[in-house]
């Protein structure tokens, strides 16, 4: 078996789509556990903006506000989370299909029976 039988127009496809999903799929995964981090260990309160302490704002108001800004921080966590399983369910099993291909379109190989190494 050469380069030649191995690389032609089909296999360089089916290892190119494997490729992009293995990247695809490591990003989601990253992706994955900080959107987890982030819904576990919320920001502390960065998001909630500067109240000057002279303004006008009711104690109950500065609380709603801040409320709310959890609140917006949650959602965009959990929307993160759903956004990276999708792309993990889909470009894994995309993966996996492609990839098998591939196996099953290598020829088999020599099986070596004594200490010689195979022919070439």
């Amino acid at each position: 078996m050469s380069i030649g039988d191995r690389m032609t127009l089909r296999n360089l496809y089916l290892y190119l789509v494997c490729l992009i999903t293995l990247i695809i799929s490591l990003f989601a995964a990253v992706s994955l556990v900080r959107g987890t981090v982030e819904l576990l260990y919320p920001d502390p309160g960065y998001g909630y903006g500067y109240i000057a302490p002279d303004s006008k704002i009711s104690p109950e108001e500065q609380q709603r506000l801040e409320q709310q800004a959890k609140d917006s921080q949650r959602r965009n966590s959990v929307l993160g989370l759903v956004s990276s399983g999708t792309m993990l369910l889909i470009a894994v099993p995309v993966y996996i299909y492609h990839w098998r291909r591939i196996q099953s379109e290598l020829p088999p190989r020599p099986a070596v029976t004594s200490g010689e190494p195979p022919a070439v």
